[in-house]
């Protein structure tokens, strides 16, 4: 068995959680992560995401088999199509297929064509135009940047007054720059959400297991839109049924069109569903692992990660089998104080032994100063822990998150909760 030379390119909770599945594998020779955070400390490569012509370098010098792509910037930037250029393997979409995400509009479109069930919808370039149509089919209505706005540039507006706001904000304020140019407007959508996230090697897909995010910044979903609190996998209102309805309906329909296009989808196609009342009907496509969706998912994959991302760059995904962990998995997101407005950096943290291999210190925005483990980010770490049932892991995560020594940090203590049986 020929071993490789892998990197994983971020530096975020997910990048982490790769890198630690990653570094599992019987198939692995050597690990890098570029340019990683402190949990990552013994992988790092000082360069940034977003230094495609240094990360190309560095791929061709180490000899890298196999690249792997944590954050949506560089994927929206061409990073795959500088490696593929460059004769080098990497799992990720192309700039085009990247669009999926890097484009509300564009997704829009493709759901159109592979007639996935969605939200009503129109785009505006104007201001005065996207309010007519506020007034026209009143609130709540949920209102997107057209661009990348990392997990922020999404507001849903429960009355018109809050509609008529946000457009000014996205479309002329400075908070979203080149990603409001577009304003996307669609109606509002009630049900329970649901991530499904999917292999893809452009003409199979493999589903991984369901996750429920926790969005908003406060205990009870109140506060402020974040990147995410916390995620559990799986929700109880997932079923077998809905999940082959899901990949009937949504998946495979998208990676025709996007292959009819001349554009296949090779990556990580994310899902974020609504269940509602009439079935399952598609939010958004995000073309990566989610953060900290990554974090639950490769808690609880029994599978060798390395040779699943292999096929899908092989285009042989068809001739994988999954296995996953008869488990329950909840992470704990805890993030700086103030996160997701302003918030404080460079706070001193000193962490436990980790002694229960059923839970894991996933490190997001951490780094070293004077040799001292310290807060760098707004979203610092993932407290991920494994049990036989919700209760059991959520107590597990809780147990490890209040033996962290991490002054003033923000978490939410209902992480999980509305899987519990009333």
């Amino acid at each position: 068995m020929s071993k490789h030379r892998v990197l994983v390119v971020g530096n975020g909770g997910r990048e982490h959680a790769l890198a630690w599945k990653l570094a599992q594998s019987p198939e692995l020779e050597r690990l890098f992560v570029a340019p990683g955070n402190a949990g990552t400390a013994m992988w790092n490569v000082p360069i940034s995401a977003e230094d495609i012509a240094g990360l190309v370098e560095f791929a061709c010098r180490e000899k890298i088999d196999l690249t792997v792509v944590g954050p949506e910037d560089p994927l929206s930037l061409g990073i795959v199509d500088a490696f593929l250029e460059a004769g080098l393997r990497i799992f990720g979409p192309t700039q085009a297929a990247a669009q999926l995400e890097g484009s509300k509009s564009f997704a829009k479109l493709i759901m159109e064509r592979a007639k996935i069930p969605t939200a009503k919808w129109q785009v505006f370039e104007d201001s005065e135009q996207a309010k007519k149509f506020i007034h026209t089919i009143g609130a709540p209505c949920v209102l997107k940047a057209d661009g990348l706005a990392a997990g922020k540039g999404v507001i849903v507006a429960m009355d018109k007054e809050t509609a008529l706001q946000a457009v000014d904000e996205i479309m002329e304020g400075s908070n979203f720059g080149l990603a409001g140019k577009k304003l996307l407007v669609e109606e509002f959508l009630e049900g329970q959400e649901v991530s499904l996230l999917c292999f893809s090697d452009g003409a199979t897909a493999l589903p991984m297991v369901p996750v429920q995010d926790h969005k908003r910044a406060l205990e009870g979903d109140l506060g402020l839109n974040t990147g995410g609190m916390g995620t559990y996998s799986p929700p109880p209102i997932w079923t077998p049924e809905l999940e082959n309805t899901v990949m009937r309906e949504l998946v495979n329909p998208t990676l025709q069109v996007m292959q009819e296009r001349g554009t296949p989808f090779i990556g990580v196609l994310f899902l974020g569903l609504m269940l509602t009342k009439q079935g399952p009907k598609l939010l958004e496509y995000n073309v990566r692992f989610g953060d900290p969706e990554t974090q639950v998912v490769m808690k609880r994959l029994e599978s060798d990660l390395l040779p699943i991302l292999w096929a899908c760059t092989e285009e042989s995904l068809s001739e994988i089998q999954l296995n996953w962990k008869e488990e329950v998995a909840v992470c704990v997101v805890m993030a700086a104080q103030g996160y997701p407005s302003a918030y404080t950096k460079g706070v001193p943290i000193r962490l436990p032994v980790e002694r229960d291999l059923d839970a894991v210190i996933f490190h997001a925005g951490t780094g070293i100063s004077e040799g001292q483990l310290v807060s760098t980010g707004g979203r610092v770490l993932g407290i991920t822990a494994g049990g036989r049932t919700l209760q059991e892991a959520r107590e597990k995560a809780y147990v490890l998150v209040d033996q962290i020594d991490f002054p003033k940090a923000h978490f939410r203590r209902d992480i999980g909760l509305k899987g519990l049986p009333e």
